[in-house]
Parts: structure tokens; sequence; C-alpha cells
């Protein structure tokens, strides 16, 4: 079975996380969205939330997995025997910095990093941006799936109560 892991903050799920997920979710039998856990930052979602928001956003990839971890991501890879990593990159910004990244985690366990550029259209999508406009009360129902778009209306609306 060929299994690869897609790893991320997620906070919120855009469009272009979507797009590198499916992608990917085509190039393997199991295909494990994971969840990074950062105990020393808070996110505008808990982990729960977003592992939610991923598998709404995701619901129509049998083969597409949601978990999270905490750690380095090698050790999660070597516990759940997944030997590649699928990393998006918007820009070569996201190159430079992804290239050191999978060079060091073939070092430290012989895991490769298969990079999917993402489809145009998406490419200049980020969470913080997102999150950013979506603060200002902005409209993102075109670059997050409908269950984040919900979700973050419903902060909004919360945040003015």
């Amino acid at each position: 079975m060929r299994r690869a892991v897609c790893p991320g903050s997620f906070d919120p799920v855009t469009n272009g996380h979507v797009d590198v997920i499916n992608r990917a979710a085509g190039l393997y039998d199991e295909l494990v969205v994971a969840v990074l856990v950062n105990p020393g930052k808070a996110g505008l979602f808990s982990v729960a939330e977003r592992m939610e928001l991923i598998r709404e956003s995701v619901a129509d990839l049998p083969n597409v997995r949601v978990d999270s971890f905490q750690g380095l991501l090698v050790d999660y890879c070597r516990s759940q025997n997944i030997p590649v990593i699928v990393k998006g990159l918007r820009a070569v910004s996201d190159f430079e910095y992804e290239l050191q990244m999978a060079q060091m985690n073939r070092e430290l366990a012989a895991i490769e990093t298969l990079f999917v550029p993402t489809a145009p259209q998406v490419g200049h999508l980020s969470s913080s941006l997102v999150k950013q406009i979506a603060g200002f009360g902005g409209d993102v129902s075109r670059l997050v799936p409908k269950a984040v778009d919900d979700r973050l209306r419903e902060r909004a609306r919360e945040g003015r109560s």
C-alpha cells in the first residue's frame, strides 16, 4: 500500500490546501492529512476543529484520513510507517524553505518529500491572509471550503457579540 502524509497547521484549511490534498490523494492508496499540535501557539481554531473542518472539506475522498501529531514529523512518519511527505508549493520562497526541510527529513529518517505545486487559481492563498481578511469582515467564500467559511462567519459574529 502506497502511503503518504500531508502535514500542516491548517488554521484554517483553504482551497489551496484542498487542491494539494485532492491531487495527492490521487497518487497514493492512503493519504494522511496530519494537523500539527503546537502547544506554544494559540490558533484561531482548536486542533479538533481543524481536523473536523478538513474532514468536511475532503469528505468525497475515501482514501484520506485526518490525524494530528506533536513533535517531529519524521517521528510521526516512522510511528505510522509512512515513507513520503507531500508538501504544497505556492512560490519559489516556499521551495527554498521546504527543500531544506525535505533534505533534513531524508537525512534524519530516509523519508522522501513530494512537492506539489498549487494550481494557479489558488497559489496566492494562505491561512494567515484568509484569517486577516475574515477578521476585517471580508468575503473569503471563494478562498475556503464552505464549512470553513461558515465557521469563520460564526467566529466573526461571536466577536461582535
